[in-house]
């Protein structure tokens, strides 16, 4: 198989992980799977309280595009952008190529532009790859706020399950300072909104 390049697909938004399956499936129909190792969606996990409750959602880095590692060879190239939901590829330069046609009985050559993918840089790769990276320990708490004096439940590390009492709230750093007794005394925690839970009464 000849050297995959990566490349940036544009797709219509919120339908990103339906091309994606289509892709694969069509591709695997079409025995040329192996031409496109990976297709890629760059998301990231968000971390919200909803009625008390710790849930996670992931969210798209790039809503609207995905990430195709291929070799563009053969049929390849028009079987992804004829996907229902793709726009095309994010960048393209005109090429200008030699088609044969038949005209009045007669074979002949014509040269017509056509447009071909350009993959993405190296170095470009490398960043958005490495935010997809950094993105899956990034925690995002929305909506979310806590109350002096309010009781909350550790929810990780070697405190987990002990509850304790807000004291301190520092929402710039996302830190609570919490109180727990462990072994009958009070003993001050440091900890991050992700490490506690409140408790609904």
């Amino acid at each position: 198989m000849a050297e995959t390049k990566w490349y940036v697909l544009r797709a219509v938004a919120g339908q990103e992980k339906k091309v994606k399956n289509y892709m694969e499936n069509e591709l695997a129909r079409q025995g040329v799977a192996d031409s496109v190792p990976q297709i890629l969606i760059p998301t990231e996990k968000i971390y919200e309280i909803r009625k008390g409750k710790k849930v996670i959602r992931e969210k798209n880095l790039f809503p609207g595009y995905i990430m195709i590692e291929a070799d563009l060879a053969g049929e390849v190239s028009h079987i992804l952008t004829s996907t229902p939901g793709v726009i095309g590829f994010l960048q393209s330069t005109n090429e200008e190529i030699e088609e044969t046609k038949v005209e009045g009985g007669k074979i002949k050559k014509v040269k017509v532009m056509v447009k071909k993918p350009m993959p993405l840089a190296q170095s470009e790769v490398n960043r958005m790859l490495g935010k997809v990276d950094e993105a899956a320990a990034v925690e995002e708490f929305e909506n979310i706020s806590f109350i002096k004096g309010e009781t909350v439940r550790v929810m990780d590390g070697p405190f987990a399950s002990f509850e304790g009492t807000v004291e301190d709230i520092n929402e710039h750093s996302r830190k609570l300072h919490v109180m727990v007794k462990i072994f009958g005394r009070s003993t001050p925690l440091e900890l991050n909104y992700a490490q506690v839970e409140k408790l609904v009464n």
